[in-house]
């Protein structure tokens, strides 16, 4: 029995977390004197209503180390023998770090995976991991298949304002865009090697921006057979489920799926962000 064990940033819809049974390591929202657990005490469109009217801005902080310490007890409860920890990128976040060394004092074998990225990045990965799980495929098997997903992952976030991006810290390569004017919609990529943000383009109105999401997303997608796409939005459905007909239409991925994005991202991305992640499966 292999134990699979994620973090809250994965944007992973529940329904599939359940079906798979997936154990999710809430992260953890610092607001003012609140410290609130991503997708417990924090969901993703209270987050964004309340971004919108609080002053006080929100930080993202480490999962607490019980809910680290509940999330391996609970896999082995369930009858785990080894565990996959996979987690946010350790480029962006401590907590691959910290997992890692809680992991240390199990006494079953743990396995960690670094994504190398945030949001569907990691979700993917994750849900290769349990899908591989459920077929059947061997400790090694699955973390090859990981690793192979990893590899082949694209994923583009398109906001109308870099000011997010600034306030979280997680700026990255887009840093050389820090002294441009707010009016200005930034295009950003992960780069799955380094676990970064990286910049890729500017643009003036909103509907160029997500132009630019969709075709610099699609020129770097390799187009196997099986198409795996997830569209990510900061609250803003409608726009999102647009773009993913205007996805299922032209080129009818094999999984297409549409979520919120959570609080830890939404505090670095804003309101009204949108991402494409995916890869070909063959």
């Amino acid at each position: 029995m292999i134990g699979i064990i994620t973090d809250s940033t994965c944007d992973i819809p529940e329904e599939l977390i359940e079906q798979y049974g997936i154990i999710v390591i809430p992260q953890m929202v610092i607001w003012g004197e609140e410290q609130l657990r991503d997708r417990i005490d924090l969901q993703p469109k209270e987050f964004y209503e309340r971004l919108a009217s609080d002053p006080v801005r929100p930080h993202s902080s480490l999962p607490a180390l019980g809910d680290i310490q509940d999330a391996f007890q609970e896999a082995i409860q369930r009858g785990a023998e080894q565990l996959i920890v996979l987690t946010v990128s350790s480029a962006m976040s401590g907590t691959y770090e910290l997992v890692k060394n809680t992991a240390q004092s199990m006494n079953i074998p743990v396995s960690m995976v670094d994504a190398k990225g945030p949001t569907m990045s990691l979700g993917w990965q994750v849900l290769a991991a349990a899908r591989r799980r459920e077929a059947g495929v061997a400790l090694d098997g699955i973390l090859e298949q990981v690793n192979k997903v990893r590899e082949q992952l694209v994923q583009f976030v398109a906001m109308d304002s870099l000011e997010y991006l600034q306030r979280g810290g997680r700026i990255g390569g887009a840093v050389k865009w820090a002294g441009t004017l707010l009016r200005i919609k930034p295009l950003v990529s992960i780069n799955h090697q380094t676990g970064l943000v990286e910049p890729a383009s500017l643009a003036r109105t909103h509907t160029a921006l997500v132009d630019l999401l969709y075709n610099k997303f699609f020129d770097k997608l390799k187009r196997g057979r099986n198409l795996r796409i997830a569209v990510l939005h900061g609250n803003v459905p409608a726009e999102a489920e647009q773009l993913a007909k205007r996805i299922q239409t032209e080129f009818k991925p094999q999984e297409l799926l549409v979520n919120i994005t959570g609080a830890v991202l939404g505090i670095n991305t804003g309101p009204g962000a949108l991402a494409l992640c995916g890869y070909a499966e063959d």
